[in-house]
């Protein structure tokens, strides 16, 4: 009875091991699930990977989330990617065509936004400022309510950080 007993304990662990697996190849189960920007400017392809983090209650700029003063990721999990196609300006300065990590430092009244050489982080624990390709500032602005982060890119050049009651623009020509 014992053996009985422990083999259906096996496998029943094995299955439900097995189901949360599979369940975590399920992009939209995450809890900061994928999502990508894309818009053709003047030729060059804006692309811009990320993780959309969720407000759930929490105080996102005055808290641990992404508080103000301090380097923030930009999303959730790994570093969030500004990828482009051709040359182009941000903020009217110049970033050469290329793949980049993006991270921001929130603040009240601006932010900074940062273009990073090192691509592949977790987060931004192994951020070092000496890789930064370019850096512009942007003024955060009042904004409805957007639960889970979202960057929009839009042909116009305009790329915009969503989340929480605050959104940040800049300029990509």
């Amino acid at each position: 009875m014992k053996k009985l007993l422990l083999l259906t304990t096996l496998i029943f662990s094995a299955f439900i091991g097995n189901a949360q697996h599979d369940m975590s190849k399920d992009a939209s189960k995450m809890p900061s699930p994928p999502a990508k920007a894309t818009a053709t400017v003047d030729g060059a392809t804006v692309t811009v990977s990320y993780h959309q983090p969720a407000v759930k209650g929490r105080n996102v700029w005055a808290g641990d989330l992404a508080p103000f003063g301090k380097v923030w990721r930009t999303g959730a999990n790994d570093a969030t990617t500004f990828e482009v196609s051709k040359d182009v300006t941000i903020n009217g300065k110049a970033l050469k065509a290329g793949k980049y990590a993006l991270f921001t430092i929130p603040g009240e009244k601006e932010w900074t936004i940062i273009f990073n050489k090192t691509v592949k982080q977790w987060g931004a624990y192994g951020y070092k400022e000496a890789d930064d390709a370019l850096r512009v500032t942007a003024k955060p602005e009042a904004n409805e309510m957007t639960e889970r982060f979202t960057i929009k890119a839009e042909n116009s050049g305009v790329v915009t950080l969503a989340w929480d009651k605050v959104k940040v623009p800049f300029t990509v020509k």
